[in-house]
This record gives structure tokens, sequence and C-alpha cells, in this order.
């Protein structure tokens, strides 16, 4: 069982994020992950962790979804290959 879980101050931020209507679908879909995180039961899918990892090797990235997504990466409790 994986016991990582969101931080409030990293979970307020994605709350905030799925109530802005201009943020982009990344940082929603970033946002969406680290609020299911906030559970010690959950953990971080391949896909999404594909897709957090792409938005930290992009220069183009918002320091919102950088963030989001450093904090899904780092609820991962599984290793890929």
């Amino acid at each position: 069982m994986n016991t990582k879980r969101s931080s409030h101050t990293l979970s307020s931020l994605a709350s905030e994020v799925l109530r802005d209507a201009k943020a982009s679908k990344i940082e929603k879909e970033l946002a969406g992950s680290v609020l299911s995180q906030a559970s010690p039961h959950k953990e971080t899918g391949a896909a999404m962790e594909k897709t957090a990892s792409e938005v930290l090797r992009t220069g183009t990235s918002s320091d919102t979804a950088r963030r989001l997504a450093a904090g899904v990466l780092s609820q991962s409790d599984r290793e890929r290959r």
C-alpha cells in the first residue's frame, strides 16, 4: 500500500487550479491526480507519471504545472520500467 499523500499546500493549489477557468487542460489533469492522492490509498498511474515527467522536461510548462507534476511524481510508489 502506498502511504504517501499530497501535502495540504499542494492540495490547495490543485483545488485552485480546478476552479480556475483559465487553467490549461494539463494543469487540470495534474491537479485532479494530486487531489486523488490526498488519500494514502491512491497511487500514481503509469500514464500520469509519463505526463508529469514530460511536463518537467519541457521548458515551456507553467510554474503551476511544474509544481503539480513534481507532486504527482513524488506520490509514485512503484518502480516503472
